[in-house]
């Protein structure tokens, strides 16, 4: 066999491989951080009904190639999430899908400060070129309208202008439904943050959607 024909066997074959591998195969995962407080984390739930884990298993079914990893932390405020932002997003983070503000707001920390705090988190996740899916937060009724109208709007300010996706609130359609919460009355049981994935799968698709383009 001369050698171009030898090299065109090799590329026939080569392609044919190609095309029998199945796609997951062929395509590099997408590596989305949670970065978050216990509303991340799956607060009282196994591992498998968290927020990210629960978030995955649909991604999968609907075909896209991704893995969720769990960076959330119980009791975290947006200052506790900024001193570990740089190490708690490891290089190769394709994205990063942040929720903070919940503990901020039931410890009423200044609405400013809060807002500082994202801002910073923000700007250190652009600085690395990593994607941002903002998930917002409202601050609790008992708080007060003063509360509620100085740090509900951080969200949509920060989105604006960092030119990320936001997610009104993380716990739309949950907050208030006693079946879909834990007997706290804050955190989501397992049936909770199944809404929450069903109600967020197809922005976060669109987010993943994103990626890929940049990445072209």
């Amino acid at each position: 066999m001369s050698f171009k024909a030898s090299l065109l066997h090799f590329i026939v074959m080569s392609a044919l491989a190609l095309a029998a591998m199945p796609a997951a195969a062929q395509d590099k995962a997408i590596q989305l951080v949670g970065f978050g407080d216990s509303l991340m984390v799956g607060y009282q739930l196994a591992p498998s009904e968290s927020y990210t884990a629960q978030l995955e298993a649909a991604l999968k079914a609907d075909g896209q190639n991704v893995v969720v990893t769990n960076a959330g932390v119980s009791g975290d405020t947006t200052a506790g999430g900024l001193s570990r932002i740089d190490w708690s997003v490891p290089d190769g983070t394709d994205g990063v899908i942040l929720e903070l503000g919940a503990n901020d707001a039931l410890r009423g920390i200044s609405p400013e400060q809060s807002e500082k705090n994202l801002d910073a988190i923000l700007a250190r996740l652009k600085e690395r070129k990593i994607p941002v899916f903002l998930i917002g937060i409202l601050a609790p009724p008992n708080m007060g309208g003063d509360y509620a109208e100085k740090f509900n709007p951080i969200y949509k300010r920060l989105a604006e202008k960092y030119a990320v996706p936001l997610y009104p609130f993380f716990l739309d359609g949950v907050a208030t439904i006693s079946t879909l919460q834990l007997s706290d009355g804050m955190h989501p049981n397992a049936k909770g943050v199944a809404v929450m994935v069903e109600k967020t799968t197809e922005p976060v698709k669109s987010f993943l959607g994103a990626i890929k383009d940049k990445g072209k």
